[in-house]
């Protein structure tokens, strides 16, 4: 069991097969894209299902697959059905919907536990304008697909002053008709850009403010220890909402979760700077034990929460694109 310095019972990796993406979020990368990893220096995907064996050995339970856009990646397919006959109970994939649709009834064969779709806005428009691409129809199709296999799903609706805060409610009313679950998420400042960010004009609490207006009835659930987001049921709703303080960071102290970049960083806070490869430790001949020393260390020198993890970078400030992360 990996346990960090403060007690928390750490189970959960994200890893992020790819850094590459076919859409221009302007949250997440500038218009031109990012300077994309070398193929060699990519993890492979033995490496990953080595890395994978050894973290189940450790106590991770729950894998999520991300990128960049996953479904980008050469060959995915073949790793996850790799991964699905690994020790692992949960296994879950983010991905951005334009190119998911054709595997889905495959990933329900599978036994994919759940797919997070990145989606912030439902005009056309204003789609086209936040990812700078013309793809909402696709995202669309993916969603009524997985929905038609039965695949539980969560819409990720990044909500940005001035670009599509007035979807806050049109989103909602999917998971009024749908068994949907839409979280609304904090801006970051993780745009590969490196320009300064002072902070999201539209944290939790305007969220919620919207939210509470438009649905007086709205109530707050339970959520399992180490969730993200902070649950609200609307009584005649198929689905739920949900708000993610990714940037207020008000749900660090039952974090459950380490990253693993698409180079192999390690990462135990989503705003730390990485603290080892561990695909050069694999490529040095490292034996599993040692990698396996090397993750348990990690974690239980995991910060606190994300402000600690941020002021652990000192002169080096976030600089770095989501799509090199996995969020």
């Amino acid at each position: 069991m990996l346990v960090d310095s403060h007690g928390r019972n750490i189970n959960y990796v994200r890893l992020a097969v790819t850094d590459r993406c076919n859409l221009r979020c302007f949250y997440c990368m500038p218009e031109e894209g990012i300077d994309y990893v070398a193929r060699q220096e990519l993890l492979t995907y033995e490496e990953m299902v080595r890395v994978i064996n050894i973290m189940t050995d450790l106590g991770i339970e729950k894998l999520r697959i991300t990128g960049g856009e996953p479904f980008l990646r050469k060959d995915l397919m073949d790793f996850i059905r790799q991964v699905v006959r690994s020790p692992l109970k949960e296994i879950h994939i983010t991905t951005n919907g334009t190119l998911t649709k054709e595997f889905i009834p495959e990933l329900k064969d599978l036994g994919i536990k759940s797919i997070n779709l990145s989606l912030d806005s439902l005009d056309r428009e204003r789609f086209k304008t936040i990812t700078r691409r013309d793809e909402l129809h696709k995202v669309l199709d993916t969603l009524d697909s997985l929905l038609t296999h039965e695949i539980p799903t969560k819409i990720n609706m990044v909500v940005m002053e001035g670009r599509n805060t007035e979807d806050i409610i049109p989103m909602a009313n999917l998971a009024a008709e749908k068994l949907v679950d839409v979280r609304y998420i904090e801006e970051m400042p993780f745009n590969g850009t490196g320009a300064e960010n002072s902070g999201t004009t539209w944290d939790f609490r305007k969220i919620y403010g919207v939210l509470q207006s438009e649905y007086p009835d709205i109530r707050k659930e339970q959520v399992p220890s180490g969730a993200t987001s902070t649950k609200y049921s609307v009584p005649g709703f198929q689905g739920s909402l949900g708000i993610i303080a990714a940037y207020s960071r008000t749900f660090c102290g039952t974090c459950n979760r380490i990253r693993v970049t698409p180079k192999g960083m390690i990462r135990t806070c989503l705003y730390d700077q990485g603290v080892f490869n561990i695909r050069d430790l694999m490529r040095q001949n490292a034996s599993d034990k040692q990698i396996g020393d090397a993750i348990a260390d990690a974690v239980k020198h995991k910060a606190v929460d994300g402000f600690a993890a941020e002021k652990q970078r000192g002169s080096f400030p976030i600089s770095e694109s989501m799509s090199t992360i996995g969020g």
